[in-house]
């Protein structure tokens, strides 16, 4: 099949390839859930193609009206939604006043595609007010995400929405509810509480949405899903808060876990899952306790471990069975919270076994240590990887370096080279801070090779390489250590950085240039040129001051 899908506004569901049905999604036409997707996959010859508007709207997602930035109007934005091996093209316009812009495709690994990666001081400057960027990937992966804007606080005002990718799966299920997501909500905008983060630290949340919707005392409306008794159904839960970490059920029911980000894992199950930010699951439930009640709770419970919210028992959306549609009245699981360290590496196995065998080889010299501090007012909060606090510049983004033949950066970039196509790189990320961490990484799945409190010196650790975990957001346990490794087998400029929102304004960050021989031949020069000169002339006619750390 080939040709072109426009699917502008509206989500597109396109049908299964051939052998993939409701009593065996583990085909995919001519692959299955052991194709190593890393190597080989579909090429279906079809381009999907996406119409993205940032623009400023009002909406009152909980009851409360407040000023949002939003895609096409919408919170959460349209769902890209293609097939394993398609072609995906978004058209991102800025219709924004006095904002720039971007969008990052959220665990897509950009495979040779790495100036579509969509983040301000790295792969781009922004896109100034009326101008559009073009993005375009193939989807070498399958399954759930996201994707958010990566310049300043807009992907926490609004400017986000799901990605599913549709390929076979680890379990059976009947029907796809598409994306679920979970985010905490305030009453002022998240750039607004920015302002004032830096000097006061994160402000307690005042609410949470399920799927862009929620209830305010007596305002606003659950998020509702009916479902048929017997049936079972795909849930594709993503965590798209600023910071806050959950722990997502439905009451009285099982979930069977298929996928953690973008990796298919053999099937557990369990009766609720610890998600941290930046982090997916696809979780496959069964409408099998129609003995006990019509209508459930779905819930999104902050881990208080590392979450604040003043109302953490109300974000929450509703489970219909059949032509039902009461209130619930079921009572929620008893859950153990974790300190906000996620599922627990044992229950992540992918299903396509890999290893991760040179990774072993981890010298100190990998170390990188968290710290938090002040700079210059003394007051002023920042975050430190390896003794450097991350600032990069929106009008010079690493990749304009490297297609214009500089091979040296300021220290505030902090760039590490991985210079040789296929070589190791393993980092120890470690903290004596007692806080948690998502750690996300653009551009690759890394393995997940060891966690655990104290130092990594100290631990004795024994590295796991024989089919680790591998997904791109790992939590760094508070006052611990995070081992994860990945191959350079795909050029380009790929950032690290924390996935709490504040922290990745406030420096919590790192940048690796990968194959650097490479990759001046993945950009067009002239349009990187020209898209910088744009918005070099909009910032200092606008007078815009760059008042975080460029991503």
């Amino acid at each position: 099949m080939s040709g072109i899908m426009q699917c502008g506004d509206v989500a597109v569901r396109q049908s299964a390839c051939t052998g993939n049905t409701a009593d065996d999604r583990s085909t995919w036409c001519d692959y299955d859930t052991s194709t190593n997707y890393y190597d080989e996959g579909p090429d279906t010859g079809v381009t999907v193609e996406y119409w993205f508007d940032i623009q400023n709207v009002t909406l009152a997602p909980n009851g409360v009206e407040r000023t949002y930035l939003t895609v096409n109007g919408s919170l959460p934005g349209p769902t890209i939604i293609a097939n394993w091996g398609d072609t995906i093209v978004v058209h991102v316009t800025n219709s924004l006043d006095i904002n720039g812009t971007t969008v990052h495709f959220h665990g897509i690994r950009q495979n040779f595609t790495n100036p579509y990666d969509g983040v301000p001081s790295i792969t781009q400057c922004p896109t100034a007010p009326g101008d559009t960027m073009t993005y375009t990937f193939k989807a070498t992966q399958y399954g759930s995400s996201w994707y958010h804007s990566h310049y300043a606080m807009q992907a926490w005002d609004g400017v986000f929405g799901g990605i599913i990718i549709n390929g076979p799966a680890t379990a059976n299920y009947d029907v796809d509810l598409g994306n679920l997501f979970l985010m905490e909500w305030d009453h002022l905008t998240a750039s607004q509480l920015y302002s004032y983060v830096q000097y006061t630290g994160p402000p307690v949340a005042d609410s949470g949405l399920i799927n862009g919707t929620n209830m305010n005392d007596t305002l606003g409306s659950y998020w509702e899903q009916t479902v048929t008794s017997g049936s079972s159904y795909l849930l594709r839960v993503v965590n798209a808060a600023i910071d806050t970490h959950f722990d997502f059920s439905i009451d009285n029911h099982t979930l069977q876990v298929i996928a953690s980000d973008f990796v298919p894992i053999v099937p557990y199950t369990t009766t609720s899952i610890s998600i941290g930010m930046g982090q997916r699951y696809d979780v496959i439930v069964t409408a099998n306790q129609a003995s006990i009640a019509s209508d459930f709770w779905l819930r999104a419970i902050p881990d208080t471990f590392c979450s604040t919210n003043y109302n953490p028992d109300l974000i929450k959306g509703i489970i219909h069975y059949d032509d039902s549609t009461a209130t619930p009245t079921t009572t929620a699981y008893t859950i153990t919270e974790n300190d906000c360290l996620g599922e627990p590496s044992a229950s992540i196995v992918p299903f396509v076994a890999l290893t991760a065998s040179t990774a072993a080889d981890v010298s100190l010299d990998d170390e990188v240590t968290v710290e938090a501090g002040d700079i210059e007012t003394g007051v002023v909060e920042k975050w430190f990887l390896g003794d450097v606090n991350f600032v990069v510049n929106w009008k010079q983004p690493t990749a304009l370096l490297v297609v214009e033949g500089e091979n040296t950066y300021n220290e505030s970039y902090a760039v590490t080279e991985m210079p040789t196509k296929d070589t190791w790189m393993t980092l120890i990320i470690e903290q004596t801070f007692p806080l948690p961490h998502p750690i996300h990484l653009h551009g690759h799945d890394f393995f997940v090779l060891a966690s655990g409190s104290g130092t990594y010196a100290d631990s004795n650790a024994v590295l796991q390489t024989e089919n680790p975990p591998r997904r791109d957001v790992q939590m760094l346990p508070a006052a611990g250590y995070l081992v994860i490794a990945w191959q350079a087998d795909n050029p380009g400029v790929w950032l690290a950085h924390c996935h709490i929102g504040w922290h990745t304004a406030e420096g919590f960050a790192l940048q690796f240039v990968e194959r650097y021989d490479e990759i001046a031949g993945l950009y067009n020069s002239t349009e990187l040129e020209d898209s910088c000169e744009a918005w070099s002339t909009f910032q200092t006619s606008a007078g815009i001051l760059q008042d975080d750390d460029g991503i």
